[in-house]
């Protein structure tokens, strides 16, 4: 944390302390400058023995660098091995084992044995979790401690999460019938070079494509907006002029569109 950097010795002192182990530095992008100044000392005295140096951050440093928010000298020495965690809210099929892991935990920290109910379970899929697996861990613990039976239910759930968004549909997740949206549109694309004999179409299959997609998703949501060009474009997060150029590449009527939902 940035406190344990405070005071003349702090970098100092909590080198000393992680000697031969690790430091990890919470969300670096948050530190104001004169902790991101501290930080940039300590890794100055590294010696014999040093502590591993890790940091996390959910916010783009490149881009807090370019803007002047984050240190340039402190980004390229951290930036030695760079592993991108995608969100937890993309990796719903590791949510109910990571439950499983903190409830097993807190059963053995605090001697509570707790399970997620079938219902319970399915709200923490599809809830978004913005504080990722941490947000994660902490609600867990909570019910834990709040939970009136050894199944947690839903409800329990719902209340510990309170009015936090529940997790938009992703594209790319799936249909109804279990197929994901790129095994479709990859079977088309398959079907389609196959049309061509065992040759090659002819150049420009990029943009071709493009424009397939493009033409169908833009009329889908016109009609979802029931033609409404300002909330399409934030539906489909494009800059309005950019829809209204579309719409006209692409020959697109938008008048009397019909609401779709």
């Amino acid at each position: 944390q940035a406190s344990d950097l405070a005071g003349v010795d702090g970098p100092a002192t909590l080198l000393a302390k992680a000697r031969g182990g690790s430091v990890v530095f919470d969300e670096v992008a948050d530190f104001d400058d004169d902790t991101q100044a501290r930080v940039v000392r300590m890794l100055d005295i590294l010696g014999d023995n040093a502590p591993r140096i890790m940091a996390t951050s959910q916010g783009d440093l490149a881009a807090l660098m370019d803007q002047g928010k984050f240190r340039q000298d402190l980004y390229y020495r951290l930036g030695g091995v760079s592993l991108t965690v995608p969100a937890l809210r993309d990796r719903v099929d590791d949510i109910p084992l990571l439950a499983e892991h903190f409830l097993a935990r807190g059963e053995r920290d605090l001697g509570t044995l707790r399970r997620l109910s079938r219902e319970a379970l399915e709200l923490v899929r599809a809830y978004s979790w913005p504080g990722n697996v941490r947000q994660l861990e902490n609600a867990l613990r909570r019910l834990l401690v709040t939970a009136s039976e050894a199944e947690i239910a839903r409800s329990e759930v719902e209340q510990v999460l309170g009015k936090m968004p529940v997790a938009e549909p992703r594209i790319g997740v799936g249909f109804g019938d279990g197929e994901k949206l790129s095994a479709s549109v990859a079977r088309h694309l398959k079907r389609y070079f196959d049309l061509h004999g065992g040759q090659l179409p002819p150049p420009g299959v990029y943009h071709r494509i493009l424009r397939e997609l493009e033409l169908p998703l833009i009329e889908i949501a016109l009609d979802a907006t029931a033609g409404n060009q300002a909330k399409c474009a934030d539906l489909l997060g494009i800059n309005r002029n950019t829809l209204r150029k579309k719409i006209t590449e692409l020959d697109i009527h938008v008048a009397r569109r019909r609401k779709l939902m």
